[in-house]
């Protein structure tokens, strides 16, 4: 019988071992795409105790906790950071085949060295041995950063965003390089209206000029797409539920923006067009710069109405949806191939079921002008765990070249998630070295490690253009 996260954790047999110690353990990491508050990290904050820095924000835990019968105020209300930790104390216990119970312990023991399985009985140990080392220089935001070996983050900003926590970072000069990602989605959300044409007012403010037709609002957002590359941006991110591709006329779109200010109610398909528009000419802006498009497709969100209200957005309420992807997909990067105007991009879908078909899309658009030109992105967010990343992984396998693959990404707003990458390439590893095992694979330790090096760090290193930063 293995031990419980020894060494070998997730590692089968001997060569899965060798595959991971040997060429994927030591390697730099490319996180290039979380959710990082780049406040903290211009401010090299320190977290004052372990509820801080690990249960806030994490709707991953709360929704365990939630599930476990903990009431809100343990979650995200009142009660103190300690009755808060140790409410997640007495759920980890209950987490087991969670993806959780395995993040909680790595993070645990990679960050703290505790090996000690969280439970009540455990949890007033933990969370005073935890809270005394987060006071020490090593725990600030930065020397974690630096000490996980990290060397790229994209964090995840709104084009009106002034990236002044950026600027600072780079004036310090940072070693781990820390770029903005331009998120455009409440730019084009014309499914609440009053919504939009706030966004709108504070485009006017921020880029100071005003918008009063489609053409002046492309205009300004334009120039704020200029300036996140001026300040090291070279990707963009969207959240899409589907992908908008409605055929559209200049002229309808321009008529429907006029709408869009006067906020007289659109039609669903007028809703559509707008979207379908505003997400084309977001997509020929990031290929005149030469940056990498991403697409995460699929997530219902906002199911609860009450927990929305009551908690906020990213709080937890949201899930897998079953949206319909091929069709407007195939036309949206169809089109934007049809004039050699489609970026490096990156597709992550959250339903599983979907994915053979973004494996096999995204086939259709690699025109070999770059390797790995449209990638089938990583396991994301319900996908991120053993199963989740093994399905991913298998798919792109038996339809695309795996090999190709720009590796894992945290997805996430905590600075003690880097831990998922070392979970990523253990799998990455133990995949390889099953199918040398069985022999379906030449046992050729030296070029399989070079492929394993390659899709957990090398393929993003060459596919971004990070080093020019």
């Amino acid at each position: 019988m293995k031990n419980f996260l020894d060494q070998d954790f997730l590692l089968v047999s001997k060569t899965a071992q060798r595959l991971y110690h040997e060429h994927a353990s030591e390697l730099p990491i490319i996180d290039y795409h979380c959710h990082l508050p780049p406040d903290q990290i211009a401010g090299d904050v320190s977290f004052e105790n372990l509820t801080k820095i690990w249960l806030y924000g994490d709707h991953y835990k709360w929704r365990a906790m939630r599930a476990n019968g903990v009431n809100e105020e343990f979650i995200t209300g009142s009660k103190t950071d300690q009755e808060k930790f140790e409410k997640w104390a007495a759920t980890v216990p209950y987490t087991l085949r969670n993806p959780l119970y395995h993040w909680t312990h790595l993070e645990l023991q990679r960050y703290f060295g505790v090996t000690d399985l969280l439970s009540p009985a455990t949890a007033q140990k933990t969370y005073a041995d935890c809270n005394a080392k987060l006071q020490t220089p090593e725990f600030s935001v930065r020397n974690i950063l630096k000490g996980k070996n990290v060397e790229v983050v994209c964090t995840t900003d709104d084009p009106l965003d002034n990236l002044a926590h950026h600027q600072k970072i780079k004036q310090d000069g940072f070693s781990v390089k820390v770029l903005p990602a331009f998120r455009p989605d409440k730019a084009m959300n014309a499914d609440d209206l009053n919504a939009l044409n706030a966004y709108i007012d504070q485009l006017e403010a921020v880029a100071n000029v005003s918008v009063s037709s489609y053409d002046d609002y492309l205009k300004a957002l334009k120039a704020r797409h200029d300036y996140f590359a001026a300040n090291g941006c070279q990707v963009s991110d969207h959240g899409l539920e589907q992908i908008y591709a409605e055929d559209y006329t200049d002229s309808e779109i321009t008529a429907i923006f006029l709408k869009i200010r006067n906020k007289q109610a659109l039609l669903p398909l007028e809703i559509l067009k707008f979207k379908s528009a505003m997400l084309f000419q977001f997509a020929l802006w990031d290929h005149e710069k030469g940056w990498v498009q991403q697409y995460h497709l699929g997530a219902l969100r906002n199911n609860n109405t009450r927990g929305l209200t009551n908690s906020g957005p990213d709080t937890g309420w949201d899930s897998i949806g079953d949206f319909t992807q091929g069709v407007a997909l195939s036309r949206f990067l169809n089109k934007l191939d049809l004039d050699n105007k489609l970026a490096k991009t990156i597709l992550y879908n959250l339903n599983p079921a979907d994915n053979e078909l973004m494996a096999s899309m995204t086939g259709n658009f690699n025109d070999g002008s770059v390797a790995g030109k449209v990638q089938f992105g990583s396991a994301w967010w319900f996908l991120d765990q053993k199963d989740g990343m093994t399905k991913q992984l298998n798919a792109l396998s038996n339809i695309g070249l795996l090999s190709r693959l720009v590796g894992m990404l945290t997805d996430s707003r905590s600075f003690l998630s880097f831990p998922r990458h070392e979970y990523f390439r253990r799998l990455v590893c133990n995949l390889f070295a099953e199918d040398i095992e069985n022999g379906e694979l030449p046992n050729d330790i030296e070029w399989t490690g070079k492929i394993v090096q390659d899709i957990c760090y090398y393929n993003a290193k060459n596919y971004f253009n990070f080093d020019k930063q």
